[in-house]
């Protein structure tokens, strides 16, 4: 294991931080308008988790529609909603696990185990919403799914590398803890004359 990726007692905080960070990118992935905009001029189209403009080239306000008025709509904001409330909930638990001296490795792995929960649920949600999107919302000139779909992927993918970590942080027990004994090691090209 590296000398400091989580084989010391200090570098503790890692997984919690790379939590945190995953968090931080799904609320702008849940608050931003970015999930599916115009790709050029003029920008007629631009919508997010929650609803769906658009414009005509000429005109200057957004005509908006709900996207929870249909069953994908629903669906994709509540699995990623989900998602996101368990990845909060593993939040909170990991930065109770990590602040207790003695760490409780099984209670680790657990948090690793609904990390993949959370992942799951968020890939459903990114997944149903572009492919159902294209099929009923008419779309306008070229359009690309954008930043705030992007910070949701983001997200996703932060939660299942640490969900591997979280998972496999209990093979490591003893080196977390200190417990192991450095090994020493004496080479030299003969040996000493006093060992003969």
């Amino acid at each position: 294991m590296v000398v400091c990726g989580l084989a010391c007692w200090r570098c503790r905080w890692l997984l919690p931080l790379l939590l945190g960070l995953a968090i931080i990118m799904g609320i702008i992935a849940l608050a931003g308008r970015g999930w599916l905009e115009s790709e050029s001029a003029p920008y007629v189209q631009q919508a997010s988790l929650w609803e769906s403009c658009t414009r005509t080239p000429d005109g200057l306000n957004w005509n908006c529609e709900s996207l929870m008025d249909y069953g994908w709509g629903r669906a994709a904001a509540a699995t990623y909603l989900v998602g996101f409330v368990i990845l909060v909930i593993c939040f909170a638990l990991a930065v109770i696990a990590f602040s207790i001296e003695i760490l409780r490795f099984n209670f680790v792995r657990g948090i690793g185990g609904l990390l993949f929960v959370v992942a799951a649920f968020q890939i459903i949600g990114l997944v149903i919403y572009p492919v159902k999107f294209t099929e009923d919302i008419p779309l306008t000139g070229d359009n690309m799914f954008s930043w705030a779909y992007g910070f949701g992927w983001a997200s996703t993918v932060v939660v299942i590398g640490c969900a591997f970590f979280f998972c496999c942080l209990p093979n490591w027990e003893d080196e977390v803890l200190g417990n192991i004994k450095p090994t020493y090691y004496y080479s030299s090209p003969e040996r000493a004359p006093y060992l003969n």
